[in-house]
């Protein structure tokens, strides 16, 4: 039946019902419990034990199923926690209420009221001696067999994937889960955690092009934030010496299947440490955190085991490049001879320097390789404008990123704390070639913010959906969040 006819029916039982006296769209329904507290509390109660004492429940959820049987009848509600059957008999509710309630369509929510009781085949089931419709639906949900699993569909209308696919809802419960996690975690470890603005007059802390807004009391541009890096470290120069935050980042910049223009990061410094000791913490958080959230130190991730086995392995960029990458030694110094030796397999490079051309060949030939957690370090310092260089080479830097699972999923440093050098690199970037660096300007409120001294620090940020796709293992950035951006259409 067409969806605009299926639509009237419903409209009409609506009309019926409020004609009728009813009050199709209550204020409230109080419960006694979720579905799944009912569940887990009475599964070992058998149909004797509930029998003996009865146990009255109001309970609530939205229909999935009716099963008609003359003068009785079996449904199904969810509140999204679990289901559980509903028993609803002719004699219980008499004639007229009875007739009520075989005119619901699945997709209403209602409330219920009853014992709780087992039936033949075993199952937890509650026998209802009252009943309120508590919202109508007038658009009848997906299929229940077929669930709903066109793409786009899911992603545009989320709410319809959470009210018919469990698995999509145990993705969200995941990352919940997830998130407790990792603040408990650095709550432990002394963090305390802040808030940073999201509007900014100076975007800053990544390399990435930002989206514009505009304030008009003030007459003022300001920018969605990148990153929050900078002002984190303005709180190390103030004294809050281990700080962290859970925030949204916004990059105007495509989309793909590990790539959304909105995120989220945490990100976290503490005063005094290298990256030494970052690596040696991130390793511990997102250990514990697997652990906590799974149950397990080791998952499967698109048909990989990943395993969360310490120490994880370490490896320089460079010699990444050459020993899993197959670069040439030889090239990777030679700024010609890369930008040649890229091209000939495909990678774009023309407007790439030496720097940008090793993170090029790292993400095409090295991350797809790498499933189990690794610590790529020493990074080529043009690519890395606050980080710290070594002691052994000038132009490398104090940085690693964790890579897992084939996805980059991390980014940490000695932070750069000598204003002079942060001046100068921030000048770099502003002259540099591509659009993203050229448009960088130098904040002259950090670097003021540096004069007055910053203590030698390191910080790290994880991308909460990549771990997530990691997690729940979900082959799209899209599956992890909520409400990824598309294309608006007309809505239907």
């Amino acid at each position: 039946m067409p969806k605009e006819d299926l639509f009237e029916i419903r409209a009409q039982k609506l009309e019926a019902f409020e004609d009728s006296g009813g009050v199709a769209f209550p204020r409230g329904f109080d419960v006694d419990a979720t579905l799944a507290a009912v569940a887990a509390r009475f599964a070992n109660h058998d149909a004797e034990e509930l029998g003996a004492t009865p146990i009255n429940l109001r309970l609530a959820g939205r229909l999935r199923t009716k099963r008609e049987h003359g003068k009785t009848s079996f449904s199904d509600i969810s509140d999204g926690s679990a289901c559980i059957q509903l028993y609803v008999r002719k004699d219980d509710l008499g004639d007229g209420v009875y007739d009520a309630w075989q005119t619901l369509d699945i997709g209403d929510f209602v409330g219920v009221e009853g014992s709780l009781m087992r039936t033949r085949s075993g199952e937890l089931t509650l026998r209802i001696d009252t009943y309120a419709l508590l919202a109508k639906s007038l658009r009848a949900l997906p299929e229940k067999w077929h669930g709903l699993r066109d793409t786009e569909i899911r992603y545009r209308k989320r709410y319809l994937d959470l009210a018919v696919n469990d698995e999509v809802r145990e993705i969200f419960h995941c990352r919940a889960k997830t998130l407790r996690a990792l603040r408990a975690h650095m709550d432990a470890h002394g963090f305390i955690e802040v808030e940073t603005p999201i509007m900014q007059p100076q975007y800053g802390g990544a390399l990435a092009r930002p989206f514009t807004t505009h304030h008009n009391t003030l007459d003022i541009d300001l920018y969605l934030r990148i990153a929050p890096e900078l002002y984190l470290k303005r709180l190390l120069v103030g004294g809050l010496e281990r700080v962290y935050e859970l925030n949204r980042n916004f990059r105007n910049e495509g989309v793909s299947t590990q790539h959304n223009p909105e995120f989220t990061m945490l990100e976290f410094y503490a005063a005094y440490w290298d990256y030494q000791r970052m690596m040696e913490f991130v390793e511990e958080l997102l250990t514990v955190c697997v652990q906590a959230v799974l149950g397990a130190p080791d998952f499967v991730y698109q048909g990989n085991m990943v395993s969360m086995q310490r120490p994880w392995k370490r490896i320089t960029f460079a010699n990444a490049l050459m020993e899993i990458g197959g670069v040439p030694g030889d090239v990777l110094e030679d700024e010609k001879a890369f930008r040649a030796w890229l091209q000939q397999r495909d990678v774009p490079a023309t407007d790439l320097s030496l720097g940008y051309m090793w993170e090029a060949a790292l993400s095409r030939f090295v991350q797809p390789l790498l499933f189990a957690p690794t610590f790529i370090t020493h990074f080529p310092r043009e690519v890395s404008p606050f980080a710290k260089t070594t002691t052994e080479d000038d132009g490398l830097v104090e940085r690693f990123e964790i890579y897992w699972g084939g996805l980059e999923a991390g980014n940490g440093y000695s932070e750069l704390n000598d204003p002079r050098e942060q001046r100068s690199r921030m000048e770099a970037m502003a002259g540099g070639r591509a659009k993203e660096l050229s448009e960088q300007r130098v904040d002259e409120d950090y670097i003021l913010a540096l004069e007055h001294g910053m203590p030698p620090a390191a910080g790290f940020g994880v991308g909460i959906d990549r771990l997530m796709m990691l997690l729940t293992d979900s082959a799209s950035i899209r599956d992890v969040i909520l409400f990824p951006l598309l294309k608006p259409k007309e809505v239907d």
